[in-house]
């Protein structure tokens, strides 16, 4: 997937992620997020388009300092004006990465191509994901993410975010985690090394597989980011893998 094709998904995802919020209302409980409500969500995503698109509409090259979020997000709005809020922090950061020409240089914070494939690809995801939570408050089946973006968004997060030093998913052993994605007509293979070094993952076996997690592939997303419960997938093998990944995967930026 390119800029375009993550661009489109950031579209899609964000409109249903409103959509979901006006449908259950802002002080709804969001399950996959203890503690939070819709209200919770809006606010968090909207800051986080509105803190991407300043990197990228001001060519920043270095994050944001903490101070300056305040004035990113701009000032919380009335409960009632929240969800057309988010509407325009989603459409702004939507025509600013549309625009944006292919050569955009700013700063980055995984390994990319560009910074334009980074910063599309990562804002598709993290709607993607806050979608999934707010239908979560909603109780009913979650809305399909489709093979290839989930595929994509596994890449993502298991060679971007956990191949960082700050990753905590580590293990005093080196151990091999196998994702398999069942999905037909062909499957998909990522084995993650998890050493006491941040995370290595290849798309070929090395060495010997200790658990095997089986599924569709979007499932497979989902639950690498704690989003659906493993019991929706196959374990195979050592258990505990598994566990350790629910419990130091979490991540921060």
């Amino acid at each position: 997937m390119g800029p375009v094709e993550h661009i489109d998904a950031l579209r899609r995802e964000g409109a249903l992620l409103a959509e979901v919020a006006d449908e259950v209302g802002i002080h709804a409980p969001v399950p996959t997020c203890p503690n939070w409500t819709i209200r919770d969500l809006l606010w968090h995503t909207g800051t986080v388009h509105r803190w991407a698109r300043t990197i990228v509409e001001q060519r920043r090259t270095e994050e944001p300092a903490e101070t300056e979020m305040a004035r990113i997000a701009g000032p919380i709005p009335d409960d009632a004006l929240l969800v057309e809020w988010y509407r325009e922090s989603h459409a702004q950061l939507v025509r600013t990465l549309s625009n944006a020409p292919p050569d955009l240089a700013c700063w980055q914070f995984l390994n990319a191509a560009s910074p334009l494939e980074f910063w599309t690809r990562r804002q598709a995801h993290e709607t993607a994901i806050h979608r999934v939570d707010a239908e979560s408050a909603r109780g009913d089946e979650i809305s399909p993410v489709g093979e290839q973006f989930a595929s994509d968004g596994i890449d993502e997060l298991v060679k971007g975010f956990h191949s960082r030093k700050k990753s905590r998913v580590r293990s005093a052993t080196n151990r091999i985690l196998r994702l398999r994605a069942t999905d037909e007509p062909i499957g998909r293979d990522w084995y993650l090394h998890i050493s006491p070094e941040p995370l290595a993952t290849t798309h070929a076996p090395y060495g010997t597989v200790d658990c095997t997690l089986s599924g569709p592939v979007e499932l497979i997303y989902l639950a690498l980011w704690n989003r659906c419960r493993v019991d929706d997938l196959t374990v195979d093998g050592d258990a505990t893998l598994v566990k350790l990944w629910q419990e130091t995967s979490a991540v921060t930026w």
